[in-house]
């Protein structure tokens, strides 16, 4: 099982801030892909190239990042500074 947490506008606009799923996907792009069928609103924002991830409070970029149970991923879309 992994615990998938959604920030800022991706919470609110999902309905949604936090999922425990048993899945068998082990990178974060097959996270997406099974998070994003879902629905239409799922894969807008999971597919979009601005959204950020981390693993267990750990900024990654690359979609082929692996995932293990027990693991956090969490999904946020980009900061905007004044």
């Amino acid at each position: 099982m992994i615990k998938v947490l959604f920030f800022a506008g991706y919470r609110e606009r999902l309905g949604c801030d936090a999922l425990e799923l048993n899945t068998d996907a082990t990178t974060i792009a097959a996270l997406k892909a099974q998070l994003a069928e879902r629905g239409d609103l799922w894969r807008q924002l999971l597919q979009d190239r601005k959204t950020h991830t981390a693993i267990n409070q750990a900024i990654v970029t690359d979609p082929a990042a692996e995932i293990h149970p027990g693991d956090e991923v969490a999904f946020f879309p980009p900061v905007t500074g004044g």
